[in-house]
């Protein structure tokens, strides 16, 4: 099943079971997509390839952490919270993020194939390290990585 014929399936569902949040952030998501979809149609491709999809979803579960984070430093836990209950909801259509130990295992792998030693080559493993973890990690966490290990 697409990701879109899996959102207006869930749309679908969240109709019948009265669940406003969902029905709301998978309407968002459904938005999105088409308005992409729209951009990349005038390039003469019919519809999002699977990347394209996960950088969408990807770029709503950052903003929904960055209103997190705005609102938590606001003390507006309440706006906080709402955000939190969308970006569990973007979360269930993302690939399941590595670990910690999987993600240091992969830069492990890049730095040793690189043979990056010193912070002045972290562009050479964070290009390959974004390109591998694509989706599957946060951009912020594996950067904090990297510039550990080769700080170290």
């Amino acid at each position: 099943m697409s990701l879109k014929d899996r959102i207006t399936e869930d749309i679908k569902a969240a109709m019948k079971a009265k669940d406003k949040v969902r029905l709301e952030t998978v309407r968002s998501i459904k938005k999105v997509i088409l308005e992409k979809e729209s951009t990349v149609r005038a390039k003469g491709q019919d519809a999002l390839s699977d990347t394209e999809e996960l950088e969408v979803l990807t770029q709503l579960a950052k903003q929904r952490k960055d209103a997190i984070e705005q609102y938590t430093q606001a003390g507006r836990a309440d706006l906080a919270e709402g955000e939190a209950a969308e970006l569990a909801i973007i979360e269930e259509y993302l690939p399941a993020q590595l670990s910690d130990a999987e993600i240091e295992a992969v830069i492990d792998a890049l730095i040793a194939k690189t043979g990056a030693s010193a912070p002045k080559d972290m562009g050479k493993v964070m290009g390959p390290a974004m390109k591998e973890l694509k989706g599957r990690a946060d951009g912020a966490k594996v950067q904090a990585l990297v510039k550990a290990k080769l700080a170290g």
